[in-house]
């Protein structure tokens, strides 16, 4: 069989079982699109039918969470952890509590996971979790008691050497906490790794918060320096203003260039001056532990709000999407050519859709794609469980060092496949070139069916 129709077939057996996953469709063809010259340099790959092994979760988990609310009622919300693929790894991946989590949007992100967690070069598969439950708006017992009930079923089925969780969005160091401690007490071990991202008073790594943000940086970093720039006076749109966006500020601000917008749903700030100050940092902070929105940060920092509109009208020098998936749309991406944009790096993930994708290579925009640029949050995960195993902690310049390292080889493995395979400074195809034969070697050496 021709490759290409291999893949073809492949793909709309995907569509044809799984007509109702949107996300988790997109991502699938995203790649496996990309993965065609590799096949045909690679016919055993295609003899033992790797794609469609490849594309199916070893294990899908949906559970329901009951919890009871500040008023004595009972609430219910859907749990879920994708197990997707252990080949070169326990399952790694963060749980996500917001209220647009589906099962289709989990099983699309633990499915880009498996190929981001191979580009780190670290020995961890790939998962992902989560639920349909908010926690803004809710009390810390109303979070507490949720997460105890979540962890209630979720135990059975990670732990250090299975599956290690760790935050997204909506899962911070408090939900962590409460998460780890429960995980304890019906494991009755210190099992460290079976839960990353807490807080070092709980053998969790230093920068682990700020490591998704960091890497994302740093990757960008590497691609500026390819064209002879680097972030110095850059001007930087940013979009959402959670945890991710946070570190992409602080280290934009390090190395001396400033973001200049912050979104939600609801719409944008425009801060001319630069998201770059303490005082903003833990602003934002604050924003997400409490009921403060953008509006109240224009207020306290005196910038301009934007209410219904996205930030990509913006004119700077760099983008940097940080909030959800198929957040930046054909719309956008035309407001973001017009303004002469060079690069756009994705912080969070599937953040452009397809027909904007390719608007964006129509134009000869570089895409920094984001199973690649965002995989620093993992890879100090991955870190924080070697240092629970030898009950050791690293420093924070011993942590950032090895993060930069990571980014660093991630950026050139991105690179050199995109190379080797004929598409020249494509990363989005390298990115998926590279984790794909690293997981796919992993698989045959393992008689993995």
């Amino acid at each position: 069989m021709k490759t290409d129709k291999y893949v073809e077939q492949v793909i709309n057996k995907v569509k044809a079982n799984d007509a109702h996953e949107k996300e988790f469709i997109q991502a699938v063809e995203e790649v496996f699109t990309s993965l065609i010259p590799v096949l045909d340099k690679r016919p055993d790959l295609v003899e033992c039918n790797i794609l469609e092994r490849i594309c199916e979760p070893e294990r899908m988990i949906m559970f329901k969470v009951p919890w009871m609310d500040d008023n004595g009622n009972i609430q219910v919300n859907r749990g879920y952890r994708v197990q997707f693929n252990s080949a070169i790894g326990p399952y790694k991946g963060g749980l996500r509590f917001t209220k647009s989590v589906t099962l289709s949007i989990i099983k699309f992100l633990a499915f880009e996971q498996v190929f981001k967690n191979a580009l780190t070069g670290l020995p961890i598969g790939g998962g992902k979790g989560g639920s349909d439950f908010e926690p803004i708006g809710k009390s810390d017992n109303e979070i507490m008691r949720f997460c105890q009930s979540f962890m209630m079923e979720l135990h059975r089925h990670i732990g250090g050497n299975v599956d290690s969780p760790a935050g997204d969005i909506g899962v911070g160091k408090r939900e962590i906490g409460y998460l780890f401690g429960q995980y304890k007490r019906l494991k009755n071990q210190y099992d460290a790794a079976g839960v990353t991202g807490k807080s070092t008073d709980i053998s969790g790594s230093i920068l682990r918060p700020e490591a998704t943000g960091y890497g994302i940086v740093y990757f960008a970093q590497e691609v500026l320096k390819d064209f002879n720039e680097d972030l110095k006076q850059k001007t930087v749109a940013v979009s959402g203003y959670g945890n991710v966006c946070w570190g992409v500020c602080r280290k934009v601000s390090d190395l001396g260039g400033k973001v200049v917008t912050l979104s939600s749903e609801y719409g944008y700030v425009y801060d001319e001056a630069g998201v770059n100050t303490q005082e903003k940092f833990d602003y934002l902070l604050k924003m997400r532990s409490s009921d403060l929105e953008l509006e109240d940060y224009a207020k306290e920092f005196n910038c301009e709000y934007y209410p219904n509109e996205k930030p990509w009208n913006v004119k700077v020098d760099l983008v940097i999407p940080c909030a959800t998936q198929n957040e930046v749309d054909l719309d956008d991406v035309k407001k973001i050519v017009s303004n002469n944009v060079k690069f756009l790096v994705e912080g969070s993930n599937m953040p452009v859709t397809m027909e904007a994708h390719q608007y964006l290579k129509d134009n000869n925009i570089i895409v920094a794609p984001g199973k690649a640029a965002n995989a620093g949050g993992v890879s100090v995960s991955a870190l924080e469980m070697s240092q629970n195993s030898m009950r050791y902690s690293w420093s924070e310049e011993e942590v950032d060092a090895k993060l930069n390292e990571i980014m660093k080889k991630l950026y050139q493995s991105c690179k050199q496949a995109a190379q080797d395979y004929g598409y020249g400074y494509d990363l989005i195809a390298g990115a998926n070139i590279s984790g794909f034969l690293k997981v796919a070697e992993a698989m045959k050496i393992q008689g993995d069916y």
